[in-house]
């Protein structure tokens, strides 16, 4: 067999897939790219088990076959060539040879039998959803998952998809973020957990893609095709949480304020707070929001006090920097609402403009008891 392919397309290709692969594998055909050729159809597949993603690229070629190429060496030598045609034959003696403008290469290669087939999903449901709400979905979302391998299902992102619209769900247990959007619809009712691995690797394609990615799952894979990708991995096994019963309903307390003020403040005051349980106090009273950190070991200590549009009794309450600013730097708007109600119940944060229609996003951030 033997196939002509550009050689920063195919780069460009194996670089994306690349990210499947684990840097300690536990079977040896695993560090490698599984090529299947069909004529002038090559298909690109690479593997962890868990998740298999596969490209489609046109090549000119006449032959057909499947060899299993290591990874590593691969892209190694593509990084290094300028734009070009590159040949590769298939060779009696156990090795590929790629040929270009200024040289042979050869790499040996195993047979592509050995290579563990994709999983063909049975009897799946199909939700087809744009490229840039998935991205944006994901992005909202992955960095509130935990890493607790104890609580499985906390370490993955929560799909509910229904004929009112879809909402993705991630939490650790200190913090909580719901992305809904009711203009993407499902035909009908279905909730599954997908893994940080498969998502991570979408949410890099997805961002410069505007394709529509149709999504196919069952009770324990996925699968998402785009473009010229397949991407099909296996769902985390296991019921999520109810997390709408960890979501207060009154909140008389709300503060509106500067997304940028707020977070600047919080990343400064932080800086003084205890090493260990990176505690700022909030402290509102009429218009005015006081912050402060305080690390009693070494006498360091911060005040900042900000204007604010505040509706509520005068409160007191403590929260985790790190959190509160993980969840600011998430959020794109200007203006951001925190609605709360008691010093030991969960803080709500919402962005209040820069959303599209049908687009709602609502962080929780669990309070840290104050030690007045």
């Amino acid at each position: 067999m033997n196939f002509i392919v550009s050689s920063s397309y195919l780069l460009k290709q194996l670089q994306v897939l690349g990210s499947v692969i684990n840097s300690n594998n536990t079977l040896p055909i695993l560090d490698n790219f599984l090529f299947e050729l069909d004529n002038n159809q090559l298909h690109v597949s690479a593997s962890d088990l868990e998740t298999t993603m596969s490209a489609s690229l046109e090549i000119e070629s006449n032959s057909t076959g499947s060899v299993a190429i290591p990874a590593k060496l691969l892209l190694d030598i593509l990084k290094t060539f300028p734009e070009q045609p590159l040949t590769f034959t298939v060779e009696e003696n156990n090795t590929v040879e790629i040929s270009s403008n200024s040289g042979k290469y050869a790499i040996a290669y195993a047979a592509g039998e050995e290579f563990p087939k994709a999983v063909a999903l049975e009897d799946p449901s199909t939700t087809v959803i744009p490229a840039e709400v998935l991205a944006t979905a994901i992005g909202k979302t992955i960095f509130a998952t935990g890493n607790d391998d104890l609580r499985p299902v906390m370490s993955g992102v929560f799909f509910q998809f229904s004929t009112e619209g879809l909402i993705f769900v991630a939490t650790d247990a200190h913090k909580l973020v719901k992305y809904a959007r009711a203009d993407v619809k499902a035909s009908q009712s279905a909730e599954f957990i997908m893994p940080k691995k498969p998502l991570n690797i979408l949410k890099g394609i997805l961002a410069t893609s505007d394709a529509e990615v149709k999504v196919e799952y069952n009770d324990s894979n996925a699968t998402y095709s785009f473009e010229n990708y397949v991407l099909t991995c296996r769902l985390i096994d296991g019921k999520y949480p109810n997390y709408e019963a960890v979501i207060p309903k009154e909140n008389p307390n709300k503060l509106i304020l500067s997304r940028v003020t707020f977070l600047n403040s919080v990343r400064r005051v932080a800086i003084f707070a205890n090493k260990t349980t990176h505690q700022i106090r909030l402290k509102i009273a009429g218009t005015e929001l006081n912050i402060s950190a305080e690390d009693i070991d070494y006498s360091n200590k911060a005040d900042e006090r900000l204007t604010c549009d505040y509706h509520g009794d005068d409160l007191q309450i403590g929260f985790n920097s790190r959190f509160l600013t993980e969840m600011l730097n998430n959020l794109t708007s200007d203006e951001i609402q925190l609605e709360m109600s008691l010093p030991n119940r969960a803080g709500i944060l919402t962005p209040i403009d820069g959303l599209d229609e049908g687009e709602t996003v609502t962080m929780l951030v669990m309070p840290v008891m104050l030690n007045n």
